[in-house]
C-alpha cells in the first residue's frame, strides 16, 4: 500500500527518501560533499526523510534520522565562500541525521516554517 508523505511516495510504512522529497537539495548536498572528498556523498541518495524538525516553531532542520540521533559533529557545506547547508552527524560520524539549509531558499510545501 502506498501513500503520500511530504510530497513523496511512502510504501509499507517506511519513510520516503530525501531524494524523492527534495531531489534538487539531495543532488546539491551530494555534489558539495563530493567536491570536499567526503565519502558520505554516496549515502545521500539513500537517506530517509523523517520530516521537518518540530523541536521549536522556528527550527528549519530536515530530519534524516529519528529526532535525537545527532551527535556533536557537523559538516558545513559552502558555495562561493558562504555556508549554505549544515549537516549534523550521528556520534559515529557515519550517518547524516539532519540538514539545515541556511541560504533561505524555498523548499516548498513539504516544509512548514513558522516565524
Amino acid at each position: 500500500m502506498a501513500c503520500h508523505m511530504y510530497g513523496a511516495v511512502v510504501t509499507d510504512g517506511l519513510y520516503p527518501q530525501l531524494a524523492d522529497a527534495f531531489p534538487a537539495l539531495a543532488s546539491e548536498i551530494a555534489e558539495l560533499l563530493r567536491a570536499e572528498g567526503e565519502p558520505l556523498a554516496e549515502a545521500v541518495a539513500d537517506l530517509p526523510y523523517y520530516g521537518p524538525c518540530t523541536c521549536t516553531g522556528t527550527c528549519i532542520n530536515l530530519l534524516t534520522a529519528p529526532h535525537g540521533s545527532s551527535g556533536s559533529s557537523m559538516i558545513q557545506l559552502e558555495r562561493d565562500g558562504m555556508d549554505v547547508i549544515w549537516l549534523s552527524l550521528d556520534p559515529s560520524r557515519a550517518t547524516i541525521t539532519d540538514i539545515e539549509v541556511l541560504d533561505g531558499r524555498d523548499l516548498g510545501p513539504s516544509v512548514q516554517r513558522s516565524g
